[in-house]
């Protein structure tokens, strides 16, 4: 392997242009050697104004080029699985985009397939590598707002386009698979724990089919994990922990700004009007650099890559099981495959 995992990119799709191509080559591990699409004149401009040195017109191209390392998979959720597979066989590690798949026996389907291929494969949550994250953690295992009582959270935009790949419900559009995946594993991650239940509804688009709202409990034995997402709301977005001896807000806990440090906001409770409150500023970086370093160093290192598939199957398992109570109006259960 060259001393640089050498990245292949999976589609030109506007989110792995803007998000992914420049924080994997401004990393230390990794640098983006090619890139595909079905148009074999959209990989060349792209790549031509990338500066990326190969572009093949398929996907099939591309992996079978024995000097690609790795993928990047940001397809349309309905092709996570099948195409991740794909390039799996054909011996490359995957870093794939959340939902890593349509369903928790979907997913799972992954392990199976990393067994037989001996090639890695991680779900693209970036949050679980920045370093705000990180802190909270560290502020929660600490005992620094007592013990957690509940977590709340929102994340919102605002997308009407029919012709948009989040508003077609045929292939994995909808708020719940596109955000509210990102409250799910912060939750998780926090807890260090799996809900054992959930409640859900769901406000769906009477022209999409694709829910446009989302009003979520997950239950971690006692302690609600509540939050909403939508996809027709003004941009917002906020995670907010409330324990026995104060709180954490995490300002902007999903896209974290490149430019700027992020901050948490902890407040000891000693009153209503802030005066115990302490800002920790997190200094500025990429979450996006920061992952893909962390995937290709265990790649080149020979090591499970740091966010096992593992993961990526227990969060869809909540989904699956939020999808549940939204059509049961009842308590579901969170079941493995």
């Amino acid at each position: 392997m060259a001393d640089r995992l050498r990245w292949g990119i999976l589609g030109t799709a506007r989110h792995a242009q803007s998000s992914m191509i420049g924080p994997i080559n401004a990393g230390s591990h990794g640098v983006v050697h090619a890139i595909a699409s079905r148009s074999l004149d959209k990989a060349q401009n792209v790549a031509r104004r990338l500066g990326i040195p190969k572009a093949y017109g398929s996907y099939e191209a591309l992996l079978s080029d024995p000097e690609i390392d790795a993928v990047y998979n940001p397809l349309p959720n309905h092709l996570h699985v099948p195409v991740s597979l794909q390039a799996m066989e054909a011996g490359k590690h995957v870093l794939c985009e959340k939902p890593i798949a349509m369903s928790a026996a979907e997913a799972s389907t992954l392990i199976d397939a990393q067994r037989r291929t001996e090639r890695q494969v991680m779900e693209c949550f970036m949050v679980r590598f920045h370093p705000q994250w990180l802190t909270v953690v560290d502020l929660v295992q600490s005992g620094r707002i007592g013990v957690v009582q509940a977590i709340h959270g929102y994340f919102a935009y605002f997308n009407d386009d029919p012709d948009n790949i989040r508003n077609k419900a045929d292939i994995g559009g909808g708020g719940l698979y596109d955000i509210g995946v990102y409250p799910v594993t912060t939750s998780r991650l926090v807890m260090a724990a799996e809900p054992s239940r959930v409640s859900a509804t769901l406000v769906r688009d009477p022209t999409f089919g694709t829910d446009r709202m989302a009003a979520a409990i997950l239950d971690f034995d006692g302690v609600p994990a509540t939050f909403s997402c939508s996809t027709r709301s003004a941009p917002a977005q906020r995670m907010q922990l409330f324990g026995t001896r104060g709180s954490i807000t995490v300002e902007i806990p999903f896209n974290a700004p490149t430019d700027r440090p992020t901050r948490l906001v902890v407040d000891d409770a000693r009153d209503l009007f802030g005066s115990g409150q302490e800002v920790i500023e997190i200094p500025t970086v990429n979450q996006y650099t920061l992952m893909a370093d962390a995937f290709a160093a265990a790649i080149q290192q020979g090591l499970p890559v740091p966010l096992p598939i593992t993961d990526g199957v227990a969060n869809m398992a909540v989904i699956d099981a939020l999808f549940r109570a939204a059509d049961s109006g009842r308590w579901e259960l969170v079941r493995m495959p």
